[in-house]
């Protein structure tokens, strides 16, 4: 079953996992849990499967990750018992039972835990929405689980060459970029997630990785030599200074990984920092701060600090409990330095993260307060009932790669979020209620909208209005998936309550005609006035900006309405063109069966006002748009915007269904698209925005929804355009008003609050 030197790599392992199970089980759990090993092992639960990705018996595979988990995280016995037989127990060779009874409920609790992310534990596939919101879950209930995942990948790429496939590593890199390096990075492994993006960018970027690495070599001898001296004066000048003071010094290279960031901006001869020095000081819990603050002192007094990169973790660490003191220092000829400054405890944190705290959980140290916050931001965004899909992963992958600030609240209490969080986000990180009604803050004691990025160190004061309600706009604000997350929950329940507000009142007003609100009805109507679903229409009747004509109940009664109407009909009728009134729809009817030939970008055509093709609802592209193509179950071909989640997910689990698509020249304008427009109300406003649409591009309107508070407006505008580049020129002519202060087009991810 096994080679030799497969056996000895057994051997070795089993002895290194018995050395550390033996002080913590008595002898009859670990000869279980030998025995079921064992006839495991017989049985065949650890065969390799056909598809298995890799080369390596399972067996060893669980081994060493086993090992893995102790030695580089720090995970204690419950854990290891876990990886050991989770593969038996997943098989059905073990019962939960026979687990609780021998080995306790604390291991069948992680057992069950990763049985229920085993997709993502043993996958093979690229990551689906479904298998990041399992994974995150059982980060919310139990950081070990995602632990032992990440010890999997890490053990994986370390073993890549033993994967069969060239496409199966690159696949893994991806992945392992893509998702456990940043989560990696938020639970402060630097070691793991430095070591992961090295590997993953040798698989994705060889080149590069080739260039660095070489460029490494060609000055390793140069580059030890001045690390060591460096070390040796400064190790010198400690010694004297700091006689009752234990402490070591290691010297380093930046990763690969990180140097590749540089390279983006700067050659590598001119990357200053690609030198780090580590100084570890051995002291007790009370000691730390000052006599990190001490050693700083010491190293820049003998070498110039660049001020704009001292970076104290220490008096305030970040989310994920990292504490270090860094600075960078003009070492000799001229080279710049970084200088890392930690204690023993601080230092096991940065190398092993979250597991170093459960090691030294007697101290009480804020940063568990940090962390706990942030999983408490995930169980909210998990626990949402509308948090669905790529939207979801995308916004939690965003979280993940963040840097963090911290700023504070007037009375000194501090806040963490990521960069380029906005005073909306601090809002909601303080209170939901808070972040509903804000409308700006004072930053500093100065006046700011809530839409001002914050910085380090802001002290910031929220400022509220009762009037004030979250609006589609803000999603453009906010850096956080909780204030994303809030926010659009506040949108839908408007929506909810509107539509249901106007569904009543629509029936109100049919019931006093003796008419009933049915479906067909509300179609015809629905269509009649230019809405794009019948659930637009019944919001727009609940939030009163749809108001009944005088003909409705002629319309109603299946009559011609009458010219006129409301007040915005009125406006903007004649931009309706006669063959919209007639009913022709963007989806209709396609031009003809389109032929499919996938060797070829496939041809968007318009003829006699018919497509070869239909609008995806989700994403609205029009003629301009960077799109692509999806075969439908009938054939069909569908257009998707390339950013659209929808045309993502297709990409992840059903690739054989795409299409490359080409726009040809359209001449009718058929296209919607919406834009959003705010300004200072000012009289005749409406009639010279009528105009331009009017007179200017001749596009008809089908939608509109502006509201004007306290002197400002703003809203949507709904028209039919040809292509990307109408659009962008009536925007350019709409902004040479000096009311309109900004105007754009609607993205698909605010589409839903049009």
């Amino acid at each position: 079953m096994f080679s030799p030197a497969q056996e000895q790599q057994i051997y070795h392992t089993s002895r290194y996992l018995l050395g550390l199970l033996q002080p913590r089980l008595d002898r009859a759990c670990r000869l279980q849990v030998r025995t079921w090993l064992a006839e495991a092992l017989e049985q065949g639960a650890f065969v390799s499967e056909a598809e298995e990705i890799h080369t390596i018996p399972n067996f060893i595979v669980q081994l060493e990750v086993a090992c893995l988990i102790h030695r580089e995280l720090g995970l204690n016995v419950h854990s290891i018992l876990a990886v050991l037989l989770y593969m038996p127990f997943s098989a059905g060779r073990i019962s939960p039972s026979e687990i609780k009874s021998v080995c306790g409920e604390e291991v069948l609790r992680l057992l069950q835990l990763l049985a229920r992310t085993s997709e993502l534990y043993m996958r093979k596939e690229a990551i689906s929405s479904e298998n990041f919101h399992n994974l995150l879950i059982s980060m919310a209930e139990d950081m070990r689980v995602v632990l032992i995942i990440i010890a999997y990948r890490l053990y994986l790429l370390r073993h890549a060459s033993m994967i069969r496939r060239p496409e199966d590593r690159k696949e893994l890199a991806s992945e392992v970029s893509f998702l456990y390096a940043p989560i990696a990075h938020r639970l402060g492994l630097y070691k793991i997630k430095g070591e992961m993006e090295d590997l993953c960018l040798m698989y994705l970027q060889p080149k590069i990785y080739g260039f660095i690495t070489r460029k490494l070599r060609e000055t390793k001898d140069a580059r030890d030599a001045y690390i060591a001296e460096f070390i040796r004066v400064v190790r010198e000048t400690l010694l004297r200074d700091l006689q009752d003071v234990s402490f070591e010094m290691k010297g380093r290279v930046k990763s690969v990984s990180s140097i590749s960031n540089k390279l983006k901006k700067l050659p590598f001869e001119d990357i200053y920092d690609v030198f780090a020095i580590r100084i570890i000081v051995d002291v007790p819990p009370e000691r730390e701060r000052q006599v990190c603050w001490q050693i700083y002192s010491i190293v820049t007094d003998m070498y110039r600090p660049n001020p704009e990169r001292l970076k104290d973790w220490i008096s305030i660490p970040k989310s994920n409990g990292y504490e270090s003191l860094h600075t960078t220092v003009l070492g000799p000829e001229n080279r710049w330095v970084e200088v890392q400054i930690r204690s023993k405890r601080m230092d096991a944190i940065a190398e092993q993260g979250v597991a170093a705290h459960w090691r030294y959980k007697r101290d009480v140290v804020e940063e568990d307060h940090e962390l706990e916050i942030w999983l408490d931001t995930i169980r909210e965004v998990l626990n949402h009932p509308d948090s669905k899909g790529m939207e979801f992963l995308d916004t939690v992958h965003l979280s993940l790669y963040a840097h963090d600030i911290t700023v504070f609240t007037p009375k000194g209490r501090p806040i963490t979020l990521p960069l380029d969080a906005s005073v909306l986000d601090f809002a909601y990180a303080v209170h939901t209620d808070l972040g509903d009604t804000c409308i700006g803050a004072k930053v500093n004691h100065k006046v700011l909208p809530l839409s001002y990025r914050l910085s380090n160190g802001d002290q910031v004061e929220i400022l509220t209005s009762k009037m004030v309600q979250p609006e589609p706009g803000w999603l453009n604000f906010v850096a956080t998936a909780y204030a994303k997350v809030k926010i659009e929950t506040a949108l839908r329940r408007r929506q909810r309550e509107a539509i249901a507000q106007g569904e009543a009142l629509l029936t109100e007003r049919l019931k006093s005609q003796g008419e009933q609100l049915t479906s067909s009805l509300l179609n015809r109507l629905t269509h009649l006035y230019r809405y794009d679903k019948p659930d637009t229409f019944l919001r727009h009747i609940g939030d009163g900006t749809f108001e009944f004509p005088e003909d409705f109940d002629r319309v109603v009664q299946g009559k011609t309405p009458k010219s006129g109407g409301n007040r915005v009909t009125r406006v903007f009728s004649s931009l309706f063109s006669s063959k919209e009134r007639e009913g022709q729809t963007l989806s209709g009817t396609i031009a003809q069966r389109p032929t499919i030939d996938k060797s070829h970008p496939y041809e968007l055509i318009e003829q006699d006002g018919l497509l070869n093709y239909k609008i995806a609802p989700c994403c609205h592209p029009i003629p301009g748009d960077d799109a692509l193509g999806i075969i439908s179950d009938e054939s069909e071909v569908i257009v998707h915007k390339c950013s659209c989640p929808e045309a993502t997910r297709y990409k992840t689990v059903q690739g054989d269904r795409l299409l490359s698509v080409h726009w040809s020249t359209h001449h009718t304008p058929l296209f919607e698209t919406t834009l959003v427009i705010r300004g200072i109300d000012s009289k005749g406003l409406l009639n010279a925005i009528s105009q331009i649409f009017l007179e200017d591009f001749k596009v008809s309107i089908t939608a509109i929804d502006l509201k004007a508070h306290d002197g400002v407006f703003q809203g949507t505008i709904s028209v039919k355009v040809l292509d990307t580049r109408q659009v962008e020129a009536i925007c350019q002519i709409l902004r040479r008003n000096p009311a309109i202060h900004e105007v754009y087009r609607l993205s698909e991810l605010d589409a839903g609050y049009s």
